[in-house]
């Protein structure tokens, strides 16, 4: 027998005994139409099996398609039985409590999470619906959880979903309470995954108890007690969920707060898993926020805000002002970076006299490090992901505001420990509405920052390739690390193998991080230039800033090969 010939048979033996265990008559169907096409499909079928998803610290994640290399009830099914046993195994006691998007999948992955945790004796506590991540992350914390599950892809493609995993105080520390899991946990409920048995050896309880509205009604508490009561609220704000779970709890958010009710982006506002107005369901990709901004032409808004589809993540996009030194003379739309928006929390929080830990990462401006240098406040930098950013400081100054650049925000720790879109939403809105009553906007708040620690201008090269194009390039950069950025020497270069897979390269005015994506097939390279504002000229300083980075750009892409 040829090698050739026993692999496929081997490939079509695996695939009949995944088959004969899978609980789905859905995704065995399916299976079996491939395997009816068998040997013409043997490389889709290669692809299906070609290793079960990875549990990580971001849980799991993937395209929804029968096989161990994919989403389904099966890989599901799997995962919270090895869940469930590793809780025990470390003496976790109390409920396990799971939440859901809109997803196609969602809501069944978690009421088979659900089964089987009470399946095992554990109490199960399903969220009210379909609800935003935030929420799940305050129910941990709020209901004394054990741990949390949280199914949902975030912003990834329609095709996808995925499985996040929470641990209460018992298990993940003051700290951790609410929040993602860290190392070596990962790992951990990984081995436990594999030594699952059969499937239909995995005890199936009833469905656990369904949690009622009181639930949203506490995180909408607490979120709107992040603001200051009383402080001005005259402001116009249109709103796009991205055809994901956060329109009804952000708008409930903001009535509350005695916000008017934000305008929604009419035909994005219902939660819709195939997202059909988006090419991708990410606030940051080209085209994503058109329909937002023309309602916010439309209606006259003063701020225009979006969630990514668990809102986790928040978007802010601004007026531009009138630049008559470019011929600009009608007021634009224009996203506002991350970094930008980071920073203008930042500041808000600290001149309303929020004292404590400070935090980014290390993909993220400069800029947050100056404020807190010249402020005397505490300040951390962790590795990329909020599981690390809430964990800042190690416990020793308690944390008060963490950001990372892909848009997300931790405004209130001790209200969710977690990136969260809604609170990050009231909180700019705040800062916009108090600023509007001054006749001013965050535009002129980012002059003043820009005019205090000089312009931080940040950019992005970000190229969806497969992991055989990454690992290539990170070991090019290894093999041959520049000496210089923008002809500026070297004053710092390092790689974080093993800890992480990063590199990090700076001069005296320059900056680049480069990583591969935790959560998509790609590479990216985190860009920053810093330009000082000379007698009183930001514009002058943000043009010489936003050339010299479109020349790193160039330059660094050279340098990895894409």
């Amino acid at each position: 027998m040829s090698a050739d010939h026993h692999h496929l048979n081997d490939l079509r033996e695996r695939a009949q005994r995944w088959l004969d265990d899978d609980p789905d008559p859905a995704s065995r169907a399916e299976l079996q139409a491939v395997l009816d096409q068998f040997p013409a499909s043997a490389p889709e079928l290669a692809d299906r099996f070609a290793g079960p998803l990875t549990f990580g610290t971001a849980g799991l994640r993937g395209p929804l398609r029968a096989g161990p290399n994919g989403m389904n009830l099966a890989v599901v099914t799997q995962a919270a039985a090895g869940l469930v046993a590793w809780l025990t195994a470390q003496g976790g006691a109390g409920p396990l409590v799971i939440g859901y998007d809109a997803r196609t999948g969602s809501r069944a992955f978690a009421e088979r999470t659900a089964q089987v945790a009470t399946g095992a004796g554990r109490p199960a506590l399903l969220l009210p619906g379909p609800l935003p991540t935030p929420v799940l992350a305050h129910a941990v914390r709020q209901h004394g959880a054990v741990a949390g599950v949280m199914v949902t892809a975030s912003h990834n493609p329609p095709q996808d979903n995925g499985y996040k995993v929470y641990l209460g105080a018992q298990l993940g520390g003051e700290l951790g309470a609410g929040a993602q899991i860290v190392p070596p946990a990962d790992a951990e409920i990984e081995s436990a995954i594999r030594a699952v048995g059969p499937l239909a050896a995995v005890p199936l309880g009833p469905p656990g108890q369904l949690l009622d509205d009181t639930l949203v009604a506490s995180y909408v508490q607490q979120a709107v007690a992040v603001i200051a009561p009383g402080g001005p609220r005259d402001l116009k704000v249109a709103y796009t969920p991205l055809h994901g779970v956060g329109a009804a709890v952000l708008t409930a958010a903001f009535t509350d707060a005695g916000f008017p009710t934000p305008r929604l982006v009419p035909d994005q506002a219902e939660p819709d898993p195939k997202f059909p107005t988006v090419a991708f369901p990410n606030p940051e990709e080209p085209g994503a926020v058109d329909r937002l901004t023309a309602l916010a032409d439309t209606t006259g808004a003063d701020l225009a805000i979006a969630n990514d589809p668990d809102a986790d993540r928040c978007a802010v996009v601004i007026r531009e002002p009138a630049d008559s030194t470019a011929g600009r003379e009608a007021l634009g739309w224009r996203m506002l970076r991350g970094d930008e928006v980071g920073a203008l929390l930042a500041d808000h929080l600290m001149r309303r006299g929020r004292a404590g830990l400070y935090a980014t990462t290390i993909v993220s401006s400069a800029l947050l490090r100056a404020m807190c240098t010249a402020r005397d406040l505490p300040y951390d930098e962790t590795l990329t992901g909020f599981k690390w950013i809430v964990r800042a400081g190690g416990g020793s100054t308690p944390l008060v505001f963490g950001y990372e650049e892909a848009l997300g925000y931790c405004v209130a720790p001790d209200h969710v420990r977690d990136k969260d879109g809604i609170t990050a939403a009231l909180t700019i809105a705040e800062l916009a509405a108090g600023l509007k009553a001054e006749g001013r906007s965050l535009a002129d708040r980012l002059d003043e920052l820009a005019a205090e620690f000089g312009v931080h201008h940040t950019d992005q090269l970000s190229v969806r390739v497969d992991d055989l194009v990454i690992a290539d390039a990170m070991a090019r950069i290894r093999a041959a690390t520049p000496n210089a950025l923008l002809g500026e020497a070297l004053i710092e270069s390092r790689d974080l193998l093993p800890a992480a897979d990063v590199v990090i390269l700076r001069s005296a005015t320059a900056r680049v991080v480069i990583r591969p994506s935790g959560t998509e097939p790609k590479l990216k390279a985190y860009l920053e230039v810093v330009q000082p504002v000379v007698a009183g000229d930001i514009a002058t300083a943000r043009h010489r800033a936003a050339t010299a980075v479109a020349e790193l750009h160039a330059e660094v892409a050279a340098s990895l090969g894409v």
